[in-house]
């Protein structure tokens, strides 16, 4: 009996009260951290007074509108993977409605150093075929190149579909919050559709003005340019078995940015002469003629200006879902 007494006297000295009696401060769970979507979206649109790529007119010197949609998926913070699709309008000598593109690839970061490998397809609908010595089993034979003959204005020739394909990779730099560099590879193993090969490499510098210089007003600067190098194969027999010139291109330019756009003034050129010029392009608008060179040999030798020094505005606006659609 004894033994109960003193084992319920010590489990009353430490029971606590009820809360009725006392009452004890209550601590709050911790707070559930914020959910972030892994997924983002990019997209945007953009008007140039010339369409350029490489330093070769797209749009025959003349303006042009695009637009593209990439979703993203960060894997970490420090991975993303991505697709994109995107459009824009040109004017190719073989009368293709656009020019319609379609890529994917990863991007992973390692400190100031930014990775971005990946595939891009360039798809060129509704074109038609101009070449009337075309013959049966050469690559991008039909009846429609004997029916149509070569190019009216000039004698050149051009296949009904130029679509192609590229791998690529790119490092970008950041060295400050003011300086950028970059370095870029692309390989083809049939530029534009030509049976030539295309592997072209560049480096790119960016300079970023600081937010100091223009106040409160939100107006961006920058000052940013390129030097790359174009090397092309031979071409199959639809074009002669031609081996194209191997060029090099550079572009600067400056850019004034508010929000999500983007006014860039850009001067471009390359080292083509118009006679390899109108040989890689086909160029269907020139009547220019008195240009031979080795890849431009057939009388009476077309020159094109679609390679030449081109100085080019564009406005355009770019936007992601994570940053702009909050």
């Amino acid at each position: 009996m004894q033994r109960f007494y003193l084992a319920a006297a010590a489990l009353a000295a430490g029971t606590p009260a009820f809360a009725a009696d006392v009452a004890l401060p209550i601590k709050a769970p911790p707070p559930a951290p914020a959910y972030v979507s892994p997924w983002d979206f990019a997209f945007g649109a953009a008007i140039t007074s010339d369409y350029r790529f490489r330093g070769i007119a797209q749009s025959n010197r003349q303006p042009s509108v695009s637009a593209y949609f990439e979703p993203r998926y960060n894997v970490t913070p420090d991975l993303q993977l991505y697709i994109g699709a995107g459009a824009a309008s040109i004017s190719f000598p073989n009368r293709a409605a656009a020019e319609v593109d379609v890529y994917g690839g990863i991007r992973p970061t390692f400190g100031p150093l930014a990775f971005d490998f990946g595939v891009f397809g360039y798809l060129y609908p509704g074109g038609q075929c101009f070449n009337a010595a075309a013959a049966p089993g050469q690559p991008g034979y039909s009846t429609q190149c004997l029916a149509n003959g070569n190019l009216p204005l000039n004698g050149n020739i051009i296949k009904r579909d130029l679509s192609f394909y590229e791998f690529y990779g790119k490092v970008t730099w950041t060295v400050n919050d003011a300086v950028a560099l970059g370095a870029n590879v692309y390989y083809s193993p049939s530029f534009l559709n030509s049976g030539a090969s295309g592997t072209y490499a560049s480096g790119t510098a960016k300079f970023t003005a600081p937010a100091t210089w223009f106040g409160d007003s939100g107006v961006g600067a920058y000052l940013s340019g390129e030097y790359g190098y174009q090397w092309l194969g031979t071409s199959d027999a639809f074009y002669g078995n031609v081996k194209f010139k191997d060029y090099g291109t550079w572009n600067v330019g400056i850019g004034f940015t508010y929000k999500v756009f983007t006014l860039d003034f850009r001067y471009s050129d390359t080292s083509l002469s118009r006679g390899d010029c109108n040989a890689f392009t086909g160029d269907h608008t020139t009547t220019d003629f008195g240009y031979p060179t080795a890849a431009n040999s057939v009388a009476p030798f077309p020159g094109s200006r679609w390679c030449g020094a081109a100085g080019i505005v564009k406005f355009s606006a770019d936007l992601t879902a994570m940053q702009n659609l909050k």
